[in-house]
């Protein structure tokens, strides 16, 4: 039991159970009330499913005590949003409204890499090349990585730029980016006519209100250097990766043979 203030500023005893125990009893109990919770949750599940999240909107408008849970999600979301694929498919839409437009697979791998080491260099100073040739180090704990998608370090992860950030960087990153794409969305909804050139002097103008560095090169190490630092530092590191990974069944037998 825990002790809680009613509405009428009265103190009371209330009981509370462990959520998994409320779960786990509302798939089972047979009322109507098991029914109603079985098709809330179901629905929950569904969308979460097909979507790939689900809300409580009404919830999370009230703010109070669930402020915290808003701007964790914000944060996420912000996260998801300057993730290297999620961004180029936005910069490309962007790019698809100049009235230069056109379907050329270089100049918009070109134009992407352009805003994204512009994004890149207000936060750290650095090309995204620059950061991959930089801090892969096959010395370091985890090659110098803060992030990467398994268990274990692959080539995949190795070459993102993103992935060795800090904390601190990858906060104001995914704000810039965010911040852009909510400004160019808003640009493109005007109806204003733009072209290719127009995006990056508006990127530049975008990050000069913010008061952060502007990039006026291609940087010092191109995207061929950085893959090329990062591999042979892979393979440095990679002996040491496989001789300390442990996998799921390598874990399970241990525990087998203790048995």
């Amino acid at each position: 039991n825990f002790r809680i203030t009613a509405t009428d500023g009265k103190e009371y005893d209330a009981k509370h159970y462990n959520l998994d125990v409320i779960l786990a009893v509302g798939y089972r109990v047979r009322s109507d009330r098991g029914t109603q919770f079985r098709k809330w949750a179901t629905e929950r599940l569904r969308e979460y499913l097909i979507k790939g999240f689900t809300l409580d909107d009404e919830r999370l408008k009230q703010g109070g005590g669930r402020a915290r849970y808003f701007q964790e999600l914000l944060q996420r979301v912000r996260d998801i949003r300057s993730s290297e694929r999620m961004f180029y498919q936005k910069v490309t839409d962007i790019y698809a409204t100049s009235i230069d437009y056109k379907i050329d697979a270089e100049l918009t791998q070109k134009f992407f890499a352009t805003v994204q080491n512009k994004m890149h260099y207000a936060v750290h100073e650095h090309t995204a090349a620059e950061i991959i040739a930089q801090r892969a180090d096959s010395k370091k704990p985890l090659m110098g990585l803060t992030s990467f998608k398994s268990d274990y370090i692959t080539t995949d992860d190795i070459v993102v730029a993103k992935n060795y950030l800090t904390e601190s960087e990858i906060n104001q990153l995914n704000l810039i980016v965010s911040l852009y794409i909510d400004f160019a969305e808003l640009q493109a909804a005007s109806g204003r006519l733009m072209k290719m050139q127009d995006w990056i002097k508006k990127l530049d103008e975008f990050l000069s209100i913010s008061e952060k560095k502007l990039l006026h090169s291609a940087g010092s190490v191109s995207a061929k250097q950085a893959e090329k630092k990062a591999l042979a530092e892979y393979e440095k590191y990679r002996s040491v990766q496989d001789k300390n990974y442990v996998s799921d069944f390598d874990r399970e037998v241990k525990k087998l043979l203790t048995l």
